[in-house]
């Protein structure tokens, strides 16, 4: 075996005592328990590892069971409540559509106030989560301004009611039949047939004419006579077709009178007092009556004319 030179067995030595020394120095500043672990090779740190694990185990189950609990509890109450909410608002005769959203709302924050009570019991601080729940709603809110818009503008007609389903009312250039009220939008059904949807903003902010919120309504029919014609003569037929129709209310009384003088007749205007839901009826029959009736009695309905006077010129 070669040896090692002199340099070299000195550290070799001196390397040697150095870990001597280390292990020695260990062992005087470890305990007798200690000194077991080590021997008999068991892990003081799985071993209270264990133990806090089973600590939190034990002191989390209790807190589990009552969040559960809480939660069955709260969730009998929430749909007692809305259920509440519904029969109130069934005695006060409330709209479909507002009696719906409200129950709807009610049902939510209850469920999201109980989520909260839930994980305060268990130990998750909801102070972060409603932090972070705030702000992802402003940044939602500011994304969906406009549905949001309309969204307050559904509450406002739901609790204001301009205007209910079946409603006919006339709204800038939309005019219908409303046929559905919702959060968002209200649905309106022109003579058409066909379906309007206009966003709730624009129906809760700007002027609209709802013509069958009244249970009566004014009709008002022009039937024009040629110049020349007897004009008590023609307001006696029309008295007499106003008398003979059902549907005309007698109170308030019709009135006929000479409304315009124009470029080739003569205007009598008719306001006639109708029920709302007799008003279309009345609407086109009486003008065909009209023209019957003037027909049979012989008075002249005029049609827009031009008298050309031709002048000869001199040869």
């Amino acid at each position: 075996m070669a040896e090692l030179p002199k340099d070299e067995f000195s550290q070799a030595i001196l390397t040697q005592d150095s870990v001597a020394q280390t292990v020695k120095d260990s062992l005087k500043n470890m305990n007798l328990a200690e000194i077991k672990d080590v021997v008999t090779g068991e892990n003081t740190l799985l071993k209270d590892g264990l133990k806090t694990l089973t600590d939190l185990t034990v002191s989390f189950i209790p807190k589990l069971l009552i969040a559960i609990i809480v939660l069955w509890i709260g969730l009998k109450l929430a749909k007692l409540l809305k259920r509440t909410i519904i029969k109130l608002l069934d005695k006060r005769k409330a709209e479909p559509s507002l009696k719906s959203f409200l129950a709807s709302l009610v049902d939510v924050l209850l469920k999201v106030m109980l989520v909260i009570m839930v994980m305060d019991i268990i130990g998750i601080k909801a102070t972060s989560f409603i932090a972070v729940l705030g702000a992802a709603g402003l940044a939602v809110g500011m994304a969906l301004q406009g549905t949001l818009q309309n969204f307050a503008g559904g509450v406002i007609i739901l609790l204001m009611k301009p205007f209910r389903v079946d409603d006919y009312i006339e709204c800038g250039s939309y005019k219908g039949y409303v046929k559905e009220i919702r959060i968002f939008h209200t649905i309106i059904q022109p003579f058409n047939g066909r379906t309007v949807i206009v966003p709730n903003s624009s129906l809760a902010t700007t002027s609209l004419i709802n013509h069958t919120r009244q249970p009566q309504i004014r009709l008002d029919v022009v039937a024009s006579v040629a110049y020349g014609t007897d004009l008590d003569y023609a307001k006696e037929v029309l008295r007499e077709i106003v008398d003979n129709d059902p549907l005309i209310l007698k109170e308030p009384a019709a009135k006929i009178t000479v409304s315009e003088l124009g470029n080739s007749s003569v205007d009598i205007s008719l306001w006639l007092w109708v029920k709302t839901e007799d008003y279309w009826t009345v609407w086109t029959r009486i003008r065909e009556n009209i023209y019957k009736a003037f027909y049979e009695k012989g008075i002249s309905i005029p049609f827009p004319q031009m008298d050309v006077h031709l002048q000869q010129a001199d040869k």
